[in-house]
C-alpha cells in the first residue's frame, strides 16, 4: 500500500470512535477497497470492557484525552473536566453506556433547517440497521440483526421501584422503551452491555473484521493534518512517535475525531476562519466561518440526597465486604455494580404543559461521589440526580491556539448565555426536587444536601447552577451540518468548497438532541458509510 513513501489508500478515516469504527467496518467490507483507519490513542485498556470502568478511564491519560475548558462564569472561573476516549472505540469505549436515540423531532427539525435526508423517517433505517435490541420493544422502531448489542438493565432495586413510584405522584408515567414510539416518562436506561460487558464500537464493529487484508488499522497515530492538491483533500499526514508518514486517498478522507478533535484538525490544515488561522501561521485553504462554533452540551447540575435508611445507596453496597459481594457477582454472573449503566434511571419530562415533546432530562445514579481529581465513593450514603434542558440555545466553541497538534484547543462552552436555558434549568431542579420530596420516597429517609431547602429563588438556584454544575459529556455541533454561511459541511457530509474530504460525528449536528449523543454518533457513521458507497461506487 505505498508509492514510494507514501502510503495509498482507498478511503482513510481519521478517529476510531463512535462513529469511525462503523465507518472502517462499512467502508471496508467490499474486499475491493482499501481502508485506512488512524486512531490516536491505544487499542484498547482492560477497564474498557468493565461497564463501571468509566470510573478508571476518564481522566486517566492512557485513554482519555483530559481535555479541560476555558474557565467558566465571573469570579470563579472554574474549569470543566472535557473527558473524549482516546483509544478503539473513542468515547464509546470510556462513556457511561447509557443508550438514547433522541426524538423525531431532533431529527426532523435537522432536515428542516435544509438537511434533506436526516429526518427522523430518514434516520430510523441506520438506528435499527446498527442495533441487536435485547428487550421486548416494537420491532416498528426497533433493530434485532446490529452489531451493536443494546440491552435493558436486569435490576428489580428497591431504590429505582421507590422513584419511579415518586415520579407517579407527581405525574410522571413509566415508558419501558423510550427508544420506541415516544420519549416522555421515567424509565430504567437502556444501554450498550451485554453479558456484563461494554458494548464499544472498538468490540462491535472493529473487533470481528480486524483480520481484514484490506483494512489497516493504525493506533497511536496523531494525524498533524491533511493534505491537498489546490481545492482537493488527497490525503492525511499522520505521526507515531517520531515517525512522519503521509498517507493518500484515492477516493475521500473522512474525519471523525468527535467534536473537540475534528475542528481542531480542519484548522490545523486551514480550514477555517481565515483571519484565526493566519494569525497562528497556518496556511489558509479554504475560509469557512462555522469551523469550530455552534459547540453546545448538556450543562447539568447534580442535585444530592442523603438516604438515612440502611441498604440502598450503593456507597452502602458497594464499600468493605459489599465491595467484595460486588465483585463476586460480576466475575461469577456479570451482574451487580460492575456491569450497571452510569445512570441507571432517568425520566424524560415537560418544563410545562402545551409542549409537544419532553423538553427536561433527569437521571438518578444510586449513590453520592466525589469528582475529583477522578470519580469515586463518597462516604456518605445517598444518591445524585442531575437535572438539566435537553435542547440548550447556548453555544460555544472550539478552536486551535497554535500549529500544533499536540497543543488542546481552547473550549469555550458559554453556558447559560441564552436567557431561556437558566429557565429551563431551573424548572428542571424544581422537578427534581418534587420527585425526591415525594411521599414514595419517605421510608428510605431522603434528605436533601443540594441545592438544599435554604436556596428558593430562582437567582439562587442559578448560582449555585454556576459554582457546581458540571457537562454530561456531550458536546456536539462544532462542524455543524446545513446550507448557511455557518454550516462546514453539507448534508452529504462533504466538507464545503473542498473536494474528496467529508466529517462524520457529533460534530456535523446543527442542534443538540434530546439525550445522550453516543447512539446517534453511531448512526451518523451508518448513514455516512452508505452515502459515501453510494457516491463512490464500484
Amino acid at each position: 500500500m505505498r508509492a514510494g513513501d507514501t502510503e495509498v489508500y482507498d478511503y482513510i478515516v481519521v478517529g476510531a470512535g463512535s462513529a469511525g469504527a462503523v465507518l472502517a467496518h462499512r467502508l471496508s467490507a467490499d474486499p475491493k477497497n482499501k481502508v485506512l483507519l488512524l486512531e490516536a490513542g491505544p487499542a484498547g485498556h482492560p477497564w474498557s470492557r468493565v461497564p463501571l470502568g468509566y470510573a478508571k478511564l476518564m481522566h486517566n491519560a492512557k485513554a482519555d484525552w483530559r481535555y479541560k475548558s476555558e474557565p467558566l462564569f465571573g469570579a470563579e472561573r472554574r474549569q470543566l473536566h472535557v473527558p473524549r476516549g482516546k483509544l478503539l472505540g473513542g468515547s464509546s469505549s470510556i462513556n457511561g453506556t447509557a443508550f438514547v436515540r433522541g426524538q423525531p423531532q431532533d431529527y426532523d427539525t435537522w432536515a428542516q433547517m435544509g438537511n434533506k435526508g436526516w429526518s427522523y423517517r430518514d434516520v430510523l433505517p441506520h438506528f435499527k440497521k446498527m442495533e441487536t435490541y435485547e428487550g421486548c420493544g416494537d420491532d416498528e422502531f426497533r433493530g434485532r440483526h446490529g452489531p451493536l448489542r443494546v440491552t435493558d438493565p436486569d435490576w428489580h432495586d428497591p431504590l429505582f421501584a421507590s422513584i419511579i413510584s415518586a415520579a407517579a405522584e407527581v405525574g410522571i408515567d413509566h415508558n419501558p422503551d423510550y427508544n420506541g414510539a415516544y420519549q416522555d416518562g421515567i424509565a430504567m436506561s437502556q444501554a450498550t452491555i451485554s453479558r456484563g460487558r461494554r458494548m464499544s464500537t472498538a468490540h462491535c464493529y472493529l473487533e470481528p473484521i480486524r483480520r481484514r487484508k484490506n483494512l489497516n488499522v493504525s493506533t497511536n497515530a496523531l494525524a498533524e493534518c491533511l493534505l491537498f492538491n489546490y481545492a482537493r483533500c488527497t490525503g492525511v499526514r499522520y505521526r507515531i512517535g517520531s515517525d512522519v508518514r503521509d498517507a493518500q486517498a484515492h477516493r475521500e478522507v473522512v474525519v471523525s475525531g468527535g467534536s473537540v478533535n475534528s475542528p481542531q484538525l480542519l484548522e490545523l490544515s486551514g480550514v477555517g476562519q481565515a483571519e484565526r488561522l493566519r494569525e497562528l501561521g497556518i496556511e489558509v485553504r479554504r475560509d469557512l466561518p462555522g469551523v469550530g462554533e455552534n459547540l453546545r452540551d448538556h450543562f447539568a447540575p447534580r442535585t444530592l440526597w442523603a438516604i438515612g435508611a440502611k441498604g440502598y445507596s450503593f456507597n452502602d453496597r458497594g464499600r468493605g465486604v459489599g465491595l467484595v459481594r460486588q465483585m463476586l457477582r460480576y466475575i461469577i454472573g456479570g451482574k451487580g455494580m460492575f456491569a450497571m449503566v452510569a445512570v441507571p434511571l432517568r425520566a424524560f419530562v415537560r418544563s410545562r404543559e402545551g409542549l409537544e415533546a419532553a423538553d427536561l432530562l433527569l437521571g438518578w445514579l444510586p449513590m453520592l461521589y466525589d469528582a475529583k481529581p477522578a470519580p469515586k465513593l463518597s462516604a456518605q450514603s445517598g444518591l445524585t440526580c442531575y437535572a438539566h434542558p435537553m435542547r440548550p440555545e447556548s453555544k460555544g466553541s472550539i478552536h486551535v491556539i497554535s500549529a500544533d497538534a499536540n497543543d488542546q484547543p481552547a473550549i469555550d462552552f458559554n453556558f447559560l448565555s441564552a436567557p431561556v436555558d437558566a429557565e429551563l434549568t431551573v424548572a428542571a431542579v424544581r422537578i427534581a426536587q418534587s420527585i425526591m420530596r415525594a411521599p414514595a420516597l419517605r421510608p428510605l429517609e431522603v434528605s436533601e444536601i443540594a441545592p438544599g431547602e435554604t436556596l428558593s429563588t430562582d437567582d439562587e438556584i442559578i448560582d449555585w447552577v454556576k459554582a457546581t454544575a458540571e457537562t454530561t459529556f456531550h458536546p456536539v455541533g462544532t462542524c455543524k451540518m446545513g446550507p448557511d454561511r455557518m454550516a462546514v459541511v453539507d448534508k452529504r457530509l462533504r466538507v464545503h468548497g473542498i473536494e474528496g474530504l467529508r466529517v462524520a460525528d457529533a460534530s456535523i449536528m446543527p442542534t443538540l438532541i434530546s439525550g445522550n449523543t453516543n447512539a446517534p454518533s453511531i448512526m451518523i457513521g451508518e448513514k455516512a458509510a452508505d452515502m459515501m458507497l453510494e457516491d463512490n461506487p464500484a
